[in-house]
């Protein structure tokens, strides 16, 4: 199978899934190049000192609760050529759901997330109905020779607290879901936890109004 083919594979898959089940895990999404580089990125990030301890909230709501999450995080931007590699597999992947699914996606965050040992996020939705433009949740995943038995599962339940799947932080797994049905969290691990998070977006009204007039 060639690249294309595969990129073409991931996608409908993910089309597919979303539409019948609201979320999917996917196993060797991108190649293992670009895979290899985003590692050595977070890990770049760490030793330069450039993550910083994750908040919760949006805008004027944000407020870093270690109480809630103990995650460290670092923007991802297109200035780097891993980085750009991820935003534009996303942008790809942006594409497909509006065209398959019709969920008008407008743009696309993401940062590189570390969990050290014993750190987690308690059991939150990624956006709640009417209260967010946050449509569809990605986690991906960084951890090469991780071992079954090392913890940091990402746990999704359904609207009544119930555990749906448990998802083991593999490397080059990705996991996709939509972001107002399921909440989720993350379970302490026994080392180190490396990871890409993002949120594809829809204009809020906020949004709409910050545009000029023509």
């Amino acid at each position: 199978m060639t690249k294309q083919d595969h990129c073409v594979s991931v996608l409908d898959t993910i089309s597919e899934s979303l539409r019948t089940d609201g979320f999917v895990i996917l196993d060797n999404v991108l190649p293992i190049g670009l895979a290899s580089a985003l590692c050595q990125r977070i890990h770049e990030h760490k030793a330069a000192g450039e993550l910083r301890a994750a908040g919760i909230g949006r805008r004027e709501q944000h407020a870093v609760e270690r109480s809630i999450r103990q995650d460290s995080i670092h923007w991802l931007n297109a200035d780097h050529t891993a980085e750009s590699g991820w935003l534009i597999a996303m942008e790809k992947l942006r594409m497909q759901a509006n065209r398959e699914l019709l969920l008008g996606l407008f743009e696309y965050e993401s940062h590189f997330a570390h969990y050290p040992p014993g750190a987690g996020y308690k059991k939150h939705y990624d956006a709640f109905r009417g209260q967010s433009n946050r449509v569809l949740s990605t986690v991906y995943y960084l951890n090469q020779d991780w071992r079954e038995g090392n913890g940091g599962e990402l746990m999704i339940y359904d609207h009544e607290d119930t555990p749906l799947i448990r998802v083991a932080p593999l490397f080059n797994r990705m996991v996709v879901f939509l972001s107002e049905e399921f909440p989720h969290e993350v379970l302490p691990a026994s080392t180190d936890r490396y990871s890409i998070a993002g949120w594809f977006r829809v204009n809020a009204p906020q949004d709409l109004l910050s545009i000029p007039a023509i």
